[in-house]
C-alpha cells in the first residue's frame, strides 16, 4: 500500500511525502512512489497510532463484549494499543484472568489490548507478579498503599524484572469521603470535596521509594501542580519518575459539574480553572511526559443517578485523537510532533514497546488522521456530549491490518 501526499508526522518532525507500507512495514519514503494500491491522503496526517495506558472497560466488567467494544473503539480513536488497568472485575492478578485477555488481544479490526498486572489480590496479599510478567503483562499497576512491607516486595520484583510500577497516588481515606475536588464549586453544590493532600503526600512517598530501590515509576492522572513540582525536582536528581495527565483535566475544569452533571465524576476529580491552566503550563513545558484518555465508561443504570451515589468515569477512547487535535493543536497549545511524544511514543516506552517514530524496515502501526473533516460525540455519558470536534480518523493500520472508518 501506498499512502501518497500525507503529512508524515512522528517526534523527529514532521513532512509532506509518500509513503509505502507492507504488512504492517515501512518499505519506502519518498516523492512520487509508484504501485498497485495507492491512497490519496493530501492535507491528511500519517502519524504512529496512540498509546493510552490507562484505560478501563464499561462497569469496570471484564468479559468478551466489553474486551470487544474497546478494542473496536479504541481503534476509531487513532488508538493502536490499549493498556488495561488492572483493577476491573474479576482483577487481573491471576495467569486464568491474563489468559482471557489475551484470547482477545488481536481482535480483528481493533485495537491491540495488552494488560498490567495488580500487584495486590482481592484479599491485599501480593499477586504473582513474577508470573504475570513472565506470562505477558507489560507493568505492575496499583493504587496507594501503606504498608511499606508489600511496597518494599513490590519494588524488588519491579527491579529484578526491569519493568514500571504505574502508581495511582490518593488517600483512600479522603476519596472515599469526597465526590469532587475542593474548592469553591463543591461549596457551591454543597458536596463533599477531596483535598489535594490526597494525591501530592502519596506522590511524595512514592518518590523516595523510586530512588531508594532505583525503579521507574509513572504516577497516573495526576491533577496537582504540586505534584508535578515534586515529580519534576526527583528527575533532575535523576530519579526515574514521570508524570501521566488525563486530557479531561487539560480540557475541563471542575465548573462542568455544575447541575450536578454526573459525566463530569471522574477520578481523579476535575479541578479548578487556576489549576487547569497550571497543568496546560506543565505540559508545554514538558513536565507532563504522557497522557490519557482515562477511558472508564459506565451503564445509565450507573450514571443515570444523583451525583453522590453515581459512579466515576466518562467515555472518551472512541474520539481521542480529534479530541487531542481540537483542544491541544488547534488552540495552539503543542504541535503535532509533541502529541505524537506524549500520546505515543512516551506512554510506549513506558511498557517496553516501540511507537512514536517512522522509519524504513520497522513494523508500524500507523493512523490517517483528517484535519478537515469533524467529529460529532454521539455519547450521551461523555464529558464532551453534543461537542463538534476538529478532525476525524479515516484509516488504521494495525498489525498490519488496515481499517477504514
Amino acid at each position: 500500500m501506498i499512502i501518497r501526499g500525507a503529512i508524515i508526522c512522528d517526534i523527529h518532525g514532521e513532512r509532506c511525502s509518500d509513503i509505502q507500507i507492507e504488512n504492517g512495514v515501512v518499505t519506502r519514503i519518498g516523492d512520487n512512489l509508484s504501485g498497485d494500491d495507492v491512497i490519496q491522503a493530501q492535507g491528511c496526517y500519517l502519524i504512529p497510532g496512540l498509546v493510552d495506558t490507562d484505560v478501563r472497560l464499561k462497569d469496570s466488567q471484564l468479559n468478551g463484549t466489553n474486551l470487544e467494544k474497546l478494542s473496536s473503539r479504541a481503534l476509531s480513536g487513532g488508538v493502536t494499543t490499549a493498556l488495561l488497568a488492572s483493577d476491573c472485575a474479576p482483577r487481573i492478578d491471576n495467569e486464568i484472568t491474563l489468559e482471557f485477555i489475551q484470547q482477545h488481544r488481536k481482535l480483528s479490526n481493533g485495537a491491540t489490548i495488552e494488560t498490567a498486572v495488580s500487584a495486590l489480590n482481592d484479599s491485599g496479599a501480593l499477586s504473582n507478579i513474577a508470573i504475570m510478567l513472565k506470562k505477558g503483562s507489560l507493568c505492575v499497576h496499583t493504587s496507594t498503599l501503606n504498608d511499606y512491607n508489600l511496597i518494599t516486595r513490590i519494588a524488588q520484583y519491579l527491579k529484578m524484572a526491569d519493568k514500571t510500577l504505574f502508581y495511582k497516588a490518593e488517600e483512600k481515606s479522603l476519596i472515599d469521603s469526597g465526590v469532587m475536588a475542593d474548592g469553591a464549586i463543591a461549596a457551591q453544590l454543597g458536596l463533599p470535596g477531596i483535598s489535594p493532600i490526597s494525591e501530592v503526600v502519596h506522590v511524595a512517598s512514592m518518590i523516595e521509594i523510586a530512588r531508594h530501590f532505583g525503579i521507574k515509576i509513572v504516577f497516573k492522572s495526576i491533577t496537582e501542580p504540586r505534584s508535578i513540582e515534586l515529580i519534576a525536582d526527583a528527575r533532575k536528581a535523576g530519579i526515574e519518575v514521570e508524570c501521566e495527565a488525563a486530557i479531561h483535566h487539560l480540557f475541563k475544569n471542575d465548573s462542568a459539574c455544575a447541575g450536578f452533571d454526573t459525566d463530569a465524576k471522574i477520578n481523579p476529580p476535575l479541578v479548578s480553572e487556576t489549576k487547569r491552566l497550571l497543568l496546560i503550563d506543565a505540559l508545554v513545558r514538558g513536565d507532563i511526559h504522557s497522557l490519557t484518555a482515562l477511558h472508564q465508561p459506565n451503564s445509565d443504570v450507573h450514571k443515570d443517578i444523583t451525583f453522590y451515589d453515581t459512579n466515576v468515569g466518562t467515555t472518551s477512547i472512541a474520539e481521542y485523537l480529534p479530541l487531542l487535535y481540537t483542544y491541544l493543536i488547534k488552540t495552539d497549545v503543542i504541535d503535532m510532533p509533541k502529541l505524537v511524544q506524549v500520546a505515543s511514543y512516551a506512554p510506549a516506552r513506558h511498557i517496553g514497546l516501540s511507537s512514536g517514530e517512522i522509519t524504513v524496515g520497522l513494523p508500524f502501526d500507523c493512523i490517517l488522521f483528517d484535519p478537515s473533516q469533524t467529529t460529532e460525540v454521539p455519547h450521551h455519558h461523555s464529558l464532551y456530549k453534543n461537542e463538534t470536534l476538529q478532525g476525524k480518523v479515516i484509516m488504521a493500520i494495525c498489525r498490519g491490518e488496515v481499517t477504514k472508518f
